[in-house]
């Protein structure tokens, strides 16, 4: 997005592409939107470091937070970086379609095989079809719209139930505030909703506040707490807000001011939300958790009037139906010949005999004899196998499917983005271990890998020559040593039944 930086479209045509990570996608887009100012360059390896000291950039520009893009190193080394013609790279969305080109000005390693760049970027083709496009508006679209003077912001990254409207309508009426609502849509689901069902959760409540702006923004969540916090004030502050109302961590630097919300209560004399303080004990009720929120969706029962208007529980219903009736992946992992794919079947043919599910079987030979032939066993071809199988799984689930997968999947970075495509389709996610040892394993060695791997033919095998990273958030333990198939299915089918996921239990 530097002014002075201008490439020919055939030069562009001719750079080499690649295509980030959703959430570099999501920080790129907020770069070039202006939503990241006063930053408008992918900072360099010199700026990064500035900005870890002293949170400025280098050239004394304050800006709080690492933003970082990080390419494939062999890519790096087609560019030319004395050459401003050649060092150009273009990045697309998950459809190759190009979002952007940067100017690759710095690049510096920073991990196997892949490196990070700086320099400026400038946008690239037409803007994608987003859902509710015509609430993605860039901040100087927002700030010219708006009318003087305050300007409350709320980043609505869950559904507005009673409680929270009450704190806007307050702040906005304390301030005389116009009121933006950004409602974030990069990153993990928030309560369970993919981004789209947030925003009709959201925009159910609207009739409820005062005369608002409601935007989408590419927002995602940050490890780092105090990062998070940061970058929504500055987000917030691009699109005019002088007052953000939020939890967390106070915040300074010149951004907008900061509103801690007061602790409401239901008060059960006239039905209002008021402070708790001001509310004899006898009459408070206090507001739902979103653990108490999550049971009463799951079980498919409604949510109380007083805590939520009955449009944002009917978005609600709809976007997170009952578990017997919402999409969930059960994943099996566990070595070979450890039962996982015998008990797989066991339970789809059960759930196939009651009928109550449409069941999907992902077998881990069938896999790799069709959605994944051509891959190896090196661990980055296993990483893609389970990528593929989690990504498989998350679209039947989307549609409220039951996927059942049944790969070794013995690396737990891949487990657990196969949870995140499932949890973000708006799905479940189970995984289930069996943790038959590796000596009863071997002695099964029904496929007769064991003793290739023990005679030095095969490289590779799980549990030999080749880790299994145990599972450290399995919902479910089975160990096929002491328990039979039939007892193991029994064992799975009781948790999805006790768990709500169906309604009843049979064992084939």
């Amino acid at each position: 997005m530097s002014a002075g930086w201008v490439l020919p479209e055939g030069v562009l045509a001719q750079a080499p592409s690649y295509t980030p990570r959703p959430a570099e996608l999501a920080d790129l887009e907020l770069l070039l939107t202006g939503a990241f100012a006063p930053l408008t360059s992918l900072p360099t390896s010199t700026d990064l470091r500035s900005i870890s000291a002293h949170g400025t950039l280098a050239d004394g520009t304050p800006w709080p937070v690492p933003v970082t893009l990080e390419v494939p190193t062999e890519l790096i080394s087609q560019l030319e970086s004395d050459n401003p013609l050649r060092r150009a790279l273009i990045l697309t969305d998950t459809e190759g379609a190009p979002v952007a080109a940067v100017d690759v000005m710095d690049s510096w390693p920073t991990r196997d095989g892949m490196s990070g760049v700086g320099g400026p970027v400038r946008a690239m083709g037409e803007s994608p079809r987003w859902a509710f496009k015509a609430l993605r508006r860039t901040p100087q679209q927002v700030r010219d719209e708006l009318p003087p003077g305050r300007v409350v912001g709320v980043v609505a990254d869950q559904p507005l139930h009673r409680p929270q409207l009450a704190q806007i309508v307050h702040a906005t009426r304390t301030l005389q505030a116009h009121l933006v609502v950004m409602i974030p849509t990069a990153g993990p689901p928030a309560a369970g909703l993919s981004s789209e069902a947030l925003v009709r959760c959201v925009l159910a409540a609207d009739d409820r506040l005062p005369t608002a702006t409601v935007v989408t923004v590419p927002l995602r969540r940050r490890a780092n707490e105090i990062h998070d916090a940061l970058i929504r004030a500055r987000v917030a502050q691009s699109y005019g807000v002088t007052h953000l109302l939020a939890g967390g961590p106070t915040l300074s630097g010149g951004g907008p001011r900061v509103l801690v919300p007061r602790e409401l209560a239901y008060d059960s004399r006239d039905g209002q939300w008021r402070g708790r303080d001001d509310i004899p004990p006898r009459n408070q009720r206090a507001a739902l958790t979103a653990t108490e929120i999550d049971d009463l969706l799951d079980r498919g029962f409604p949510l109380p009037e007083w805590h939520t208007p009955p449009a944002v529980a009917k978005e609600l219903a709809r976007a997170r139906p009952p578990r017997r009736h919402r999409g969930v992946v059960l994943f099996f992992t566990g070595l070979s010949g450890s039962g996982k794919s015998t008990i797989a079947r066991g339970v789809a043919a059960s759930l196939r005999e009651t009928g109550e599910r449409s069941v999907t079987v992902l077998d881990g030979d069938i896999v790799r004899r069709n959605l994944s032939a051509g891959l190896g066993f090196s661990k980055a071809d296993r990483d893609r196998n389970i990528q593929r199988v989690g990504w498989v799984a998350a679209e039947i689930a989307k549609h409220r499917g039951m996927a059942i997968c049944c790969p070794i999947a013995p690396y737990a970075a891949p487990r657990t983005e196969a949870r995140a495509a499932a949890l973000a389709a708006g799905a479940g996610f189970l995984l289930v271990w069996v943790a038959t040892p590796l000596a009863v394993c071997e002695q099964r060695d029904r496929k007769g890998l064991y003793a290739k791997a023990r005679a030095g033919e095969l490289t590779g095998m799980t549990g030999v020559d080749d880790p299994y990273e145990e599972p450290a958030d399995a919902e479910l333990v089975v160990d096929t040593t002491k328990l039979s198939i039939d007892e193991a299915v029994g064992t799975v089918l009781g948790y999805l039944e006790e768990h709500g996921w169906i309604e009843t239990a049979r064992v084939a």
